[in-house]
């Protein structure tokens, strides 16, 4: 890419400083890469047919299993809808938050979602799985719409087809699917529009709290005071007037501090292999609205993950404070540590979260150089278990059968091995000389052929130029 000084509107600000101008000439964008895809428009828009032509495919055979047509053993997985959520919907319409049902778990933005069916002419369940549908092709269109830029790639488009139906149809029978359309969206924006980034990951915070992890490996400088100023007041204010307008907006803190060990997280592990043994008599049991276990040891357990949350967060504020080298995937990649760590280390792993991470891995493979490869492939291995054990095998997993914790286990230590990954390539990946800020400015050039182009991009291109030319940004050291 060959920079140089830019006319008025073509002005931009490096993430370390303002001040810095550039232009780009303009080049014809290179394909796209997906594995296999050859070079060209050509093999671009077969990718791009073979993408939808999945998709569809993929979604066709969810919505069968979502609506019965085909069926799954495991039993009915739609009743959070119908029930759990149809009946909060009921109690938020009159104005106050289920203060007496221990179930609801969620920050007060969830009621938006939770409410948002009744806005739609079927009934509550069609209505709840249409928005889901809807939330399932915007990630795709997204995901799409930024792999097919230059430099980046059209491999994240194909993580979220593949990952999303593994989970089977419970996906489109929890919220979690449009949770994270939404942090998608804002991790994708931060690049070239950090407010708009920080707005929509503190949206998606207000209502399932983990999206606001997205901001952990912003630079620091005037685009991370952006994101971090919209994500918080995007937050504090839907936060406030939920607060102000209904009874008990902040009630779920409280269930959530008497929450105990849920049977498919990382912790239970150990619980379950002690009742295999025959040396844990404790009980498995519905407790705030999860099956967990409950009796000698919960509390140990739960104190050990609580100090596990903690040393990973101290251990992420190290990374951010002491990295030295960053490039158009390093905040991706940061995300997708972030929300491995905190997943690994909850007391409740339920089986939706696997779609946070599988939409935050296909992020990270939207920049071709991004260090989470091997940890996507983790993630996405990790899919078709969780399936297994819910719904196909969770009663013999709540019955601590050895086949059902087996499978458990596996899943559980994919995802473990995918964080420690995670860490140790992001840490990696930042470690190594300093390099400029993302914009220089070079001596001008013939003017010829030049033209200004917004901030956010030459931004953007600068970064994925030191990814695909770490050659040239030597020389513009």
């Amino acid at each position: 890419m060959e920079l140089a000084p830019a006319t008025e509107s073509g002005t931009s600000s490096g993430a370390d400083g303002p001040g810095t101008a550039l232009a780009v000439r303009r080049e014809p964008a290179p394909a796209s890469g997906v594995p296999g895809a050859p070079g060209g428009p050509a093999g671009r828009t077969g990718a791009l047919l073979a993408l939808g032509v999945t998709w569809l495919a993929t979604r066709a055979l969810l919505v069968l299993l979502v609506t019965g047509v085909l069926r799954m053993p495991g039993g009915d997985i739609t009743a959070d809808v119908w029930l759990i959520y149809h009946g909060w919907y009921g109690v938020l319409q009159t104005g106050t938050f289920p203060l007496d049902d221990v179930t609801w778990q969620y920050p007060p933005g969830a009621a938006l979602v939770i409410m948002l069916p009744g806005l739609l002419p079927w009934s509550y369940l069609v209505s709840f799985w249409v928005i889901c549908g809807v939330a399932d092709a915007v990630a795709m269109a997204l995901l799409v719409r930024v792999g097919v830029r230059k430099g980046r790639a059209l491999t994240g488009a194909w993580v979220w087809v593949a990952g999303v139906p593994l989970l089977g149809p419970m996906i489109y029978n929890r919220y979690d699917v449009i949770v994270t359309a939404v942090a998608v969206a804002g991790l994708l924006a931060l690049i070239r529009r950090p407010a708009l980034g920080g707005l929509l990951l503190g949206l998606g915070g207000i209502v399932k709290i983990w999206p606001l992890l997205g901001l952990i490996g912003t630079p620091s400088g005037r685009r991370t005071r952006r994101a971090w100023t919209s994500a918080v007041a995007a937050a504090v204010s839907v936060g406030f007037l939920l607060a102000a307008g209904m009874n008990g907006a902040f009630e779920f803190l409280t269930f959530q501090k008497d929450r105990g060990v849920e049977v498919e997280s990382v912790g239970a592990l150990p619980l379950h292999f002690a009742r295999i043994a025959g040396a844990w008599d404790g009980k498995v049991m519905m407790n705030y609205g999860s099956v967990e276990m409950l009796g000698p040891w919960v509390d140990v357990v739960g104190k050990v993950m609580m100090a596990g949350t903690l040393l990973g967060f101290g251990w992420l504020l190290l990374w951010r404070f002491t990295a030295r080298r960053r490039n158009a995937a390093t905040m991706y990649d940061a995300a997708l540590a972030a929300l491995l760590v905190f997943t690994v280390t909850s007391r409740v792993i339920s089986p939706q979260y696997l779609v946070w991470l599988v939409g935050a891995a296909a992020v990270c493979l939207t920049v071709r150089g991004t260090s989470q490869r091997p940890v996507a492939v983790l993630i996405l291995a990790a899919t078709p278990l969780t399936l297994v054990e819910f719904p196909l095998m969770f009663s013999k997993v709540v019955g601590s059968e050895p086949g059902a914790i087996t499978v458990l286990a596996l899943r559980n230590l994919l995802l473990v091995a995918a964080a420690v990954l995670s860490c140790v390539r992001l840490w990696s990946s930042t470690r190594g000389p300093v390099q400029l800020p993302a914009t220089v400015v070079l001596e001008r050039p013939d003017p010829a052929g030049a033209y200004p182009v917004r901030p956010g991009i030459a931004y953007e291109q600068d970064l994925l130029d030191g990814i695909d030319h770490p050659a040239a940004t030597g020389e513009r050291r």
